[in-house]
């Protein structure tokens, strides 16, 4: 018999999960998953649970907030935020991928003149229709296109309408042994800025892919306002829950209405709520005493109408832990 056969197993130890409700605002580094952030991220917290905004490309760094608790219902209202992002588009080398991961499918020369890069650049402002590339996660009859792609299948793609919202050259080189342009760039929801990148240097000639890309601005939440895992794993238990910002923070565009005791409890349950409001899409809602989020909500003809309520449980968890119950709001009525 082995050594390996007789020797005691090492028991593992167990992570003690906690109740934490917040946003971490990560700066995600290149070659990690979104999800593969967020477990480490919640592990180093020791969450029960936890959510994130929508996916962030593996070969891309920058914003990713992660949602823990009664965050992550709120999670879904981030997906429709515009984007921001700073990328580089190595200019006539094209790759299976339209980025480095790619094999190189074509070389061509760069001869494209400066007034060239600032005419094709005007071209891509404003909405367009975009076909998603067939190396990425987008789903065609249950299958990710990328799986096709590797199997050397190109599918039919339906056109995503999306907006540029702001493209601003902030660096060029058209000459040497690698030209690039580097791109700030602002869009809508659904953009693939590979696609965008590659689309921009066929228009120019000479084809091209990114060579990096960074996401620096999510909705609200900025890339100077992140931690990254390295400097969350290098803090203490407490100054990583420090970092945490409020549930609200997922809902600056909401319009504040308190209720009193009794209305808040109503509304707990489900219950619409009468008040001389005015019509209102975006509703949070805050109990009054003690000062607490409860909900999302939608006023139509002087009614409060619940949408995504908090439980009495986690509003209680909130309250216990006051640092991360800091209201952050917009406008009241």
């Amino acid at each position: 018999m082995s050594a390996a056969a007789t020797s005691p197993r090492v028991p593992r130890a167990r992570v003690q999960r906690r109740p934490l409700h917040g946003v971490l605002l990560l700066d995600k580094p290149i070659g990690l998953s979104s999800n593969d952030a967020l477990q480490k991220a919640k592990w180093l917290l020791r969450a029960e649970k936890a959510g994130h905004t929508g996916t962030l490309d593996p070969l891309a760094s920058g914003v990713l907030p992660l949602c823990f608790g009664a965050a992550t219902k709120f999670s879904q209202l981030h997906l429709d935020a515009d984007k921001t992002y700073e990328t580089t588009v190595r200019l006539g080398v094209k790759t299976t991928t339209a980025d480095a991961e790619g094999e190189v499918i074509a070389e061509r020369p760069v001869t494209c003149t400066v007034g060239q890069v600032v005419e094709a650049l005007d071209r891509f402002m404003g909405p367009m229709a975009q076909v998603p590339p067939m190396y990425s996660a987008l789903k065609k009859n249950g299958k990710a296109l990328y799986e096709y792609a590797r199997a050397g299948e190109t599918v039919e793609r339906e056109a995503r309408h999306v907006v540029i919202h702001a493209l601003e050259l902030l660096e060029m080189q058209l000459e040497g042994d690698a030209p690039f342009l580097r791109l700030r760039v602002t869009c809508s929801k659904g953009t693939y800025i590979r696609t965008l990148g590659e689309d921009i240097a066929e228009v120019l000639g000479c084809g091209g892919h990114l060579s990096a890309l960074r996401r620096v601005v999510t909705g609200p939440f900025e890339a100077s306002a992140c931690v990254t895992l390295d400097d969350l794993t290098a803090m203490d238990e407490p100054q990583r829950e420090a970092r945490l910002m409020p549930v609200q923070c997922l809902l600056p565009d909401h319009t504040t209405v308190t209720l009193d005791s009794e209305n808040s409890g109503r509304f707990l349950s489900g219950v619409r709520r009468r008040g001389v409001w005015p019509d209102l899409d975006r509703v949070s809602v805050f109990g009054e005493n003690p000062s607490a989020l409860l909900g999302s909500a939608h006023v139509k003809a002087g009614e409060l109408i619940p949408g995504r309520l908090l439980s009495p449980l986690e509003i209680q968890q909130i309250l216990e832990r006051s640092p991360v119950n800091q209201p952050v709001l917009a406008q009241q009525v």
